[in-house]
């Protein structure tokens, strides 16, 4: 027998997931799988091994070789297959409910998502473009190989935004539960290895002492306004999108250069082990 609208409406109000934007996201659980409370506790988990890993990586001394070590390549291959055969889908469904979520400015960008992928895209390719100018003009100059302070302190503070936007997606993502969240999590985890072994070859010194902190930080920042506040589904699906634009460059731009002598076979192991993966569960 149909429930009268006023007991569909209190059944709704239930639901975490459809709390109002700016409502603290442990309202209270919904039936049938994972409160929200669980899920920002474990979301917790995941970001202090994600801040670990910056804090890590630089210890693993296998990592900085040439040919590029085999478990960076690897580790580029399952970020991309996350991308292609996690992220892109649930962007495509987020996409399907902006047009009944967006307010404001956002129904402007409602259909070109898909540009905010662009942009994270762009962003870190001239990051990345800004980095290497900088590397050899200080070569020339003074004979080092590290980013001036200034760059290097920009490039950081992009990254620190990055990681404290993958922090606030822990606990707000289009597809909820324990399991998406450790895949994604896995995902970025390995993700991260490959952007700190970039960031500590630029910036050297300044990054191995105050930089790696600062990134590491962020991700448990982003976990705490995720774990405070909540955005619109709208404005979520953005921050996916441009997150699905950054790793996709910031993998590729690590794979592909010839002088990295980068793993094919690790990388086409890794991507296609993790999509398989992801297609089973």
């Amino acid at each position: 027998m149909p429930l009268p609208p006023e007991s569909r409406a209190r059944l709704r109000v239930r639901n975490p997931d459809e709390l109002p934007a700016g409502r603290p996201a442990w309202a209270g659980p919904s039936r049938g799988k994972p409160s929200t409370v669980d899920i920002i506790w474990v979301a917790l988990i995941a970001a202090v091994v994600l801040a670990g890993v910056h804090l890590a990586t630089g210890r693993l001394r296998f990592l900085d070789v040439v040919p590029r070590s085999r478990w960076l390549s690897l580790a580029g291959g399952v970020s991309v297959a996350y991308v292609f055969v996690h992220l892109l889908p649930e962007l495509e469904r987020a996409q399907a409910a902006l047009d009944e979520t967006a307010t404001g400015v956002l129904p402007a960008l409602e259909h070109h998502a898909y540009l905010m992928a662009l942009l994270g895209l762009s962003l870190f390719y001239g990051l990345e473009r800004q980095s290497h100018s900088s590397r050899r003009l200080r070569r020339a100059q003074q004979g080092e190989d590290a980013t001036s302070s200034g760059i290097a302190w920009v490039s950081i503070g992009s990254y620190a935004t990055y990681n404290a936007l993958i922090g606030y997606l822990l606990v707000h993502r289009e597809e909820g539960g324990v399991l998406a969240l450790v895949l994604f999590s896995v995902a970025l985890g390995v993700h991260f290895m490959v952007n700190d072994k970039a960031l500590r070859e630029h910036h050297q010194e300044l990054y191995q002492r105050y930089g790696r902190w600062v990134c590491s930080g962020a991700v448990l920042a982003g976990w705490g306004v995720g774990a405070a506040t909540r955005i619109s589904e709208a404005a979520i699906a953005l921050l996916l999108a441009f997150l699905v634009g950054g790793i996709v460059l910031n993998v590729l731009k690590e794979e592909l250069p010839t002088e990295r002598e980068s793993r094919f076979g690790a990388f086409a192991i890794g991507a296609a082990g993790y999509a398989a993966l992801l297609l089973a569960v």
